[in-house]
């Protein structure tokens, strides 16, 4: 069997698929004024929802960033995004909602482009917590106070009535989360893929809440395209061009989860197994049909209720959004 390579199944694939314009130029591309930068840094870390991120390698050669690279966590770099673009070490890529408005609200000059994909995040219970209004009393994990584990988790017991303060939050800045939920010093943690996808197949505790499929959460973006608004200033071609290989690389996910799963096993981020489940569940290519600017004022309106902003929707959106190259992206390919 002949060896399988990324760009040869891409493109042998893509053409078959009906959508070989993904790969490549178009002649919108290709009227854009040059880039001011050739060099583009990415994100590199545990949780392979980023899938887009690696897809996305080719095509934004393709858009002419002759010098892509990823930055590993943690043996690169200790921050996580959106402080990992603040800090200048990565350019453009995906953060989850939640980081991003706490660092909007705090003033920090995060800018949303784009929305990615729905759901990639999930409440692991024990057998006392078979629904989130069970986690009062109960001992919850968090890395550090206002972390994505504590707000998403807040939000999920505010949504059903439960006051947060009647949480037992205990502190585990290692993030290993599912050792103490095994060894029962805690009842309930937060879980995104690959990890929550083995814990599903191993039948380590059980799904308390999906936002991929549990409503309302299913209905709004949980992963956002952001960058800073440096970036964007000094480099709006280049935002442009990463934006749509971005996007495009989502659609790809979407269209051949296969391939795409290989591509992350490949990388070594995750068995080809779990990858695989992970794009049949995980609706990558919906950001023609969910409104971006909705996903925010829903995470907003559910954060600033139980405290963790204290701006409105309105002001998060006016001062941490820039939708500009996003309508000409649409526009261009004819969402």
């Amino acid at each position: 069997m002949t060896q399988w390579s990324p760009r040869r199944s891409f493109l042998g694939s893509a053409s078959a698929l009906g959508i070989a314009h993904f790969l490549g130029l178009s002649s919108n591309a290709m009227a854009d004024p040059p880039l001011e930068t050739t060099k583009l840094t990415l994100f590199e870390n545990p949780i392979t929802c980023l899938a887009p991120h690696y897809v996305a390698k080719q095509l934004l050669n393709d858009e002419g960033f002759t010098d892509v690279r990823y930055l590993k966590w943690p043996t690169e770099t200790k921050n996580w995004a959106p402080e990992v673009f603040l800090s200048g070490e990565v350019d453009i890529g995906l953060l989850f909602v939640p980081s991003g408005l706490v660092h909007i609200d705090a003033g920090s000059p995060v800018v949303v482009l784009a929305g990615s994909h729905i759901g990639c995040v999930e409440l692991i219970g024990g057998s006392s917590v078979k629904s989130a209004r069970d986690l009062k009393g109960k001992r919850v994990a968090m890395t550090m106070p206002r972390s994505d584990e504590q707000i998403f988790i807040s939000m999920l017991a505010a949504y059903v009535g439960v006051n947060t303060k009647d949480i037992d939050w205990v502190l585990h800045p290692e993030g290993n989360h599912q050792q103490l939920f095994q060894d029962g010093k805690i009842d309930a943690f937060m879980s995104g893929p690959p990890e929550s996808i083995e814990l599903r197949r191993h039948k380590i505790g059980h799904v308390v809440a999906n936002i991929t499929t549990d409503a309302p959460w299913s209905q709004y973006f949980c992963c956002l395209i952001a960058s800073t608004k440096e970036f964007v200033s000094k480099h709006p071609v280049a935002t442009k061009r990463a934006l749509r290989a971005i996007l495009k690389a989502g659609d790809i996910c979407s269209a051949e989860p296969s391939r795409v799963a290989r591509l992350i096993a490949d990388r070594g981020l995750a068995s080809y197994e779990n990858a695989l489940q992970m794009f049949q569940e995980i609706p990558y290519g919906k950001w023609r049909q969910i409104n971006a600017e909705d996903s925010l004022r829903f995470f907003a309106l559910r954060m600033r209720e139980i405290g963790y902003l204290k701006a409105t929707p309105q002001k998060i959106i006016a001062d941490g959004t820039d939708w500009r190259f996003f309508n000409e992206l649409r526009r261009e390919l004819k969402a």
